[in-house]
């Protein structure tokens, strides 16, 4: 069995509970009203065959003799009058009045039946006749023991009572149409102010609140506390001050600690330099070195250019974050890629380069350099989580929708399942004992990120053990000649 379906829409369900409440009513009303009706057109016959007294069934006693004394008598009787005399509980005659005159009825057995089980109660009762159809009868004691039956016909009260139903259908037909439309339109007009609201905290769930500055939506105008869709109102109102209050407080701390990241970045650039350069100037001295002074300075000065890519790195993130344009050129990603590939060969030769390259090159547009830093950033990266043997597999493709495709993908033991959804966070280490140990900062892939982001492209990573993908997508540029070196 299909069910119907139930409104799923506040709006609906209020216009189809009216409906049912107002359905509910008519038929309660209709019902009610038929029931009266045929009860007091019933009762009104009973009256009237109480009145007649038997006459008319007692005169078919001398029906045998037609003369004017001792006929059928027929005075004051309506047409189809039912007269029948029951003697010994078994009818004797039956006869029925058509036009002033008397006209026999044929009783079958169960018509002798059912009117033999009428009792002489002077009460209504219904009966059913083969030959007459449904007829109301009352019962009384004749004078010579004999049971005088009179009944009239009930099609009058059931061609009334089917009338006043036909015309209930039609009334309350149209009056549940009528009103099913006009309740519709007033449940829309009523709940207008929650449609508001609703349209308000949709606005809301859109806006990018993850990140940067957000200008929430104004006020919901509906804030009556008087009423319930008032209250919904004024809660969302305070639900969006709130927000909008903890945005900007985050906004600015946000603001805060790039501003501190820059000027720190800034102020720590000369002395770790300098410091560098010290190390540097120590190392060239002429005379000997005792062994613990020159490991040393060889560790002043490897620290001192960790930390000063460490500070390049924090300047360029804020940067990126303060929204400073990167260059914008025609780049040949394919040479890129070609260059990176061979430094990152270089550096880590016991793993398994592949490059796969388009026969024309793939030119995007953007900043040459940053660009060159993502693609050793996501080499590093693979060849830094990945052991030994590794095969790392670099392919650049040009799309028909004038989309550049970069992908990195290695055979290693792939990402964390907990750690995929960071990768591209600030200082996040899949391993960070041996990501100290190597030099790492945690900072590579969120500038991957961050760079392709200024450029308005996207980056994202699919990983599981013995496959990792890194997939990069920037908007192309113009055509390029062949570069000159």
């Amino acid at each position: 069995m299909r069910w119907i379906p139930s409104p799923r829409t506040l709006r609906a369900r209020l216009t189809a509970g009216l409906l049912l409440l107002l359905t509910l009513a008519c038929l309660t009303v209709g019902v009610a009203s038929v029931v009266a009706l045929q009860g007091f057109l019933v009762q009104k016959l009973d009256q009237q065959l109480i009145a007649t007294g038997g006459r008319f069934a007692a005169s078919l006693e001398h029906e045998e003799h037609p003369d004017a004394d001792n006929g059928p008598d027929t005075r004051g009787q309506s047409d189809h009058t039912l007269g029948a005399r029951l003697l010994h509980g078994a009818p004797t005659e039956a006869a029925v009045v058509r036009d002033d005159s008397v006209a026999p009825v044929p009783l079958t057995t169960a018509d002798r039946r059912a009117l033999a089980a009428v009792p002489a109660d002077a009460k209504g009762r219904d009966v059913r006749l083969s030959a007459l159809g449904s007829y109301r009868v009352v019962a009384v004691d004749g004078d010579d023991g004999d049971v005088l039956l009179t009944g009239l016909p009930m099609r009058p009260v059931e061609e009334t009572v089917h009338r006043l139903e036909a015309v209930e259908a039609v009334v309350f037909g149209t009056t549940l149409a009528v009103t099913g439309v006009a309740g519709a339109l007033w449940v829309r007009l009523s709940l207008r102010p929650l449609s508001r609201v609703a349209a308000t905290a949709t606005e809301v769930t859109r806006m990018p609140l993850a990140s940067g500055e957000v200008a929430m939506p104004g006020p919901v105008p509906d804030s009556d506390p008087r009423t319930e869709v008032g209250r919904v109102g004024a809660a969302l109102n305070h639900m969006i001050g709130h927000v909008g209050d903890a945005l900007a407080r985050r906004h600015a701390s946000e603001e805060r600690l790039r501003h501190f990241a820059a000027d720190a970045s800034h102020e720590l650039r000369t002395p770790v330099s300098t410091v560098r350069a010290h190390a540097e100037l120590a190392l060239r001295h002429a005379g000997p070195l005792p062994e613990e002074v020159r490991h040393a300075l060889l560790r002043i000065q490897s620290e001192s250019g960790r930390m000063g890519g460490l500070v390049e790195d924090l300047l360029l993130l804020a940067r990126l974050d303060a929204g400073r344009p990167l260059a914008r050129d025609s780049v040949d990603l394919t040479r890129l890629t070609l260059d990176a590939v061979s430094d990152a060969r270089a550096a880590a030769p016991a793993h398994h380069w592949l490059l796969d390259l388009p026969e024309e090159p793939v030119t995007v547009l953007g900043d040459e350099h940053r660009l060159h830093q993502v693609i050793a950033n996501l080499l590093t990266n693979a060849r830094t989580h990945t052991p030994a043997g590794t095969t790392v597999t670099v392919r650049v493709a040009g799309g028909a929708e004038r989309i550049a495709e970069l992908t990195v993908a290695d055979t290693g033991p792939g990402i964390p399942e907990d750690m995929r959804t960071e990768v591209f966070e600030r200082f996040t280490r899949a391993d960070p004992g041996r990501s100290r140990a190597a030099g790492s900062t945690g900072l590579g892939l969120a500038i991957v990120s961050a760079v392709i982001g200024a450029h308005h492209g996207t980056i994202d990573v699919t990983s599981r053990p013995g496959r990792t993908v890194f997939r990069v997508r920037l908007p192309t540029g113009p055509p390029q000649g062949p570069s000159g070196g």
